[in-house]
């Protein structure tokens, strides 16, 4: 399922126009001594082993994060940063070092779009040319009980398809205002081997961390991007749940609660849907995730299904199963084509045919968009038609929502606070590097996204 990832390539062309030339477009060619990465063993009084992560992901502090490789290192990562490869090196961090750790570039086909020299934007290949690209860094690299702040991974984002610069930040943090299981987010700037890299967005790693610190119990299974029922309505193949597996993948896992739920589903009717659903389900949490995906048009999320010779799938969402309590919950990922398609279908491939639970062309694929490519509706989904039954559910989340933390006060506060915390970041970038976003560019996208949600409320 690739058609999608053209969406991508759209926004890497408005940012191209909003940005300055790229002054990295030539391959990095070293021929560097041979360099070995330090193993720091930490003496017991470092902060790092004993702050929990609630400090990374303070909202009122832009941190700054050192990496640091061996040239060769540094080198091998941008002739083919697609191949996603971990390298040695080291974190520095306020002070103190955490070395080694693991190091590599990251992202789907959309990350690499305009930013390598291959020429299939759709296979991604060839050298880096962008100054940054986003980021994952290992810290329990050679320990797998290493903790950094308690996190074993960092993952920075570098943006380079928002011009706004915050809708990672904004989406999740609405979903998470809404109660709603979403990772944190803060922006923070990088410096790799001593040079201003730029401002990343840096979220929270979805991980059994992610669900021991977000559920009462966190030792369920974690899944990424497998729907509970296939297009045809129907249970998927246990090896198919299991091979999305996030977590418990060394504890000889089974699927048999993601399976009970699916099967449960497949075989409701208009009349017990909603009593199947209530039983696996909470609904004030269902519903504001809904609500919020709906309001802020996150297009590219679980409510797209895009089709491909026939097979409809969709994805960029997580689901985890709560053993004790017995339910299932939804979490939301990635926040790049969010907020977009607000007013107006900006981006020609994303954008969602029909409004919230209505059907196109008898659940058969149909063509929308500019590119004309082709979607199903998601109300042929039978989950997804289950939620959509709770309609005064949803209007009570939806109203919760815009009456609260997407209400202009409370959005346009965190937006001014995060805008004045980023500003000089922004600026150092424009400075520091051809290809980043410009001071002029970034407050228009400001601008923009700000009409955007006053729409959105007014709706």
């Amino acid at each position: 399922m690739k058609k999608y990832l053209s969406s991508l390539l759209f926004l890497a062309v408005l940012v191209v126009f909003s940005c300055k030339p790229d002054d990295s477009a030539d391959p990095i060619i070293v021929s560097p001594p041979v360099e070995v990465v330090e193993t720091i063993i930490p003496v017991g009084d470092e902060r790092y082993l004993h702050e929990d992560s609630d400090y990374i992901f303070d909202q009122d502090t832009l941190r700054t994060f050192e990496l640091n490789l061996p040239a060769a290192a540094l080198a091998k990562l941008d002739a083919d940063p697609a191949a996603e490869v971990y390298v040695e090196g080291s974190l520095t961090f306020e002070g103190e070092t955490i070395s080694p750790v693991g190091i590599r570039y990251k992202g789907s086909i959309g990350a690499f779009v305009g930013c390598l020299s291959g020429q299939d934007w759709g296979n991604p290949s060839g050298h880096k040319t962008c100054t940054k690209l986003s980021m994952k860094v290992k810290l329990n690299w050679d320990d797998p009980d290493s903790k950094f702040y308690g996190l074993k991974k960092l993952q920075f984002h570098s943006m380079n398809l928002d011009p706004s610069q915050m809708r990672d930040r904004l989406g999740y943090w609405l979903f998470r205002e809404m109660g709603v299981p979403a990772p944190r987010a803060v922006h923070a700037q990088l410096m790799i081997n001593g040079k201003y890299s730029g401002l990343y967005s840096l979220v929270e790693v979805i991980d059994g961390r992610f669900t021991k610190q977000n559920f009462d119990d966190g030792d369920g299974n974690l899944y990424k991007e497998v729907w509970p029922l296939n297009m045809y309505g129907m249970p998927r193949f246990e090896q198919e749940y299991l091979s999305h597996l996030e977590t418990n993948e060394e504890a000889s896992p089974t699927a048999n609660m993601i399976r009970s739920f699916a099967q449960e589903i497949s075989n409701a009717n208009s009349s017990n849907i909603q009593g199947i659903i209530s039983n696996w389900m909470k609904i004030p949490e269902i519903m504001a995730y809904c609500a919020v995906d709906r309001t802020i048009r996150v297009d590219d999320g679980p409510f797209h299904w895009y089709c491909d010779g026939g097979d409809c799938s969709n994805h960029n969402y997580f689901w985890y199963e709560e053993p004790t309590a017995g339910t299932m919950h939804l979490i939301p990922w990635d926040m790049d084509n969010a907020f977009e398609n607000i007013i107006s279908n900006v981006n020609p491939v994303t954008p969602i045919g029909d409004p919230w639970g209505e059907i196109t062309n008898n659940c058969q694929p149909f063509k929308y968009g500019l590119f004309q490519l082709e979607q199903r509706s998601a109300a042929c989904d039978k989950l997804t038609v289950g939620w959509v039954s709770f309609a005064n559910e949803y209007e009570q989340a939806l109203s919760q929502f815009k009456a609260g933390p997407f209400s202009e006060a409370q959005v346009n506060a965190r937006l001014d606070a995060w805008e004045a915390q980023v500003r000089q970041a922004t600026v150092q970038a424009d400075q520091a590097h051809n290809d980043a976003i410009t001071v002029y560019a970034w407050e228009n996208a400001l601008y923009t996204l700000k009409n955007n949600l006053e729409y959105a409320r007014s709706q």
